[in-house]
């Protein structure tokens, strides 16, 4: 799994043109799923999440987490995360997983992050054509793989 972690102060996605989610302070994720992944890596992943300590203490020091904070996260599933550029101008999805297995895993994260925030997030709609809007704050923005976790 990879995820593209920003902490913002407003992020919301549209669908439609409607809104389908919106939150304050907290983070946006996107996340890329592909075949090689499991509930190891959602349970990992999901916790880093939750405890990364980007949000700035009394002392401006980036110090806090989202659980210290009271923070919100909205989640975005995003294929195109497992792009390979390696060969041509057309980026192949081909470690991406397909939705069979892929929205199952990402129905497991939406649980896990609500579990270890302990309450619900804002998500986006799997397969759709969304726009996302956010405020990066700071800007903060962390790429995380479970694939390579040192």
């Amino acid at each position: 799994m990879i995820a593209v972690i920003q902490r913002v102060s407003e992020s919301s996605v549209k669908i439609e043109g409607k809104i389908k989610a919106e939150i304050g302070l907290g983070l946006m994720v996107l996340l890329g799923i592909e075949d090689a992944d499991g509930q190891e890596d959602i349970d990992w992943l999901s916790k880093k999440i939750v405890n990364l300590r980007i949000f700035p203490d009394e002392n401006e020091v980036m110090n806090r987490s989202l659980l210290d904070v009271d923070g919100e996260i909205l989640l975005i599933s995003q294929f195109t995360l497992h792009a390979s550029t390696k060969k041509g101008n057309r980026p192949s999805y081909i470690k991406a997983a397909k939705p069979d297995v892929a929205i199952p895993l990402y129905e497991k994260m939406i649980s896990a992050l609500e579990s270890e925030l302990g309450k619900s997030i804002g998500t986006g709609e799997f397969g759709a054509d969304m726009k996302v809007s956010l405020i990066n704050d700071g800007p903060v923005t962390i790429v995380m793989d479970t694939k390579n976790k040192v």
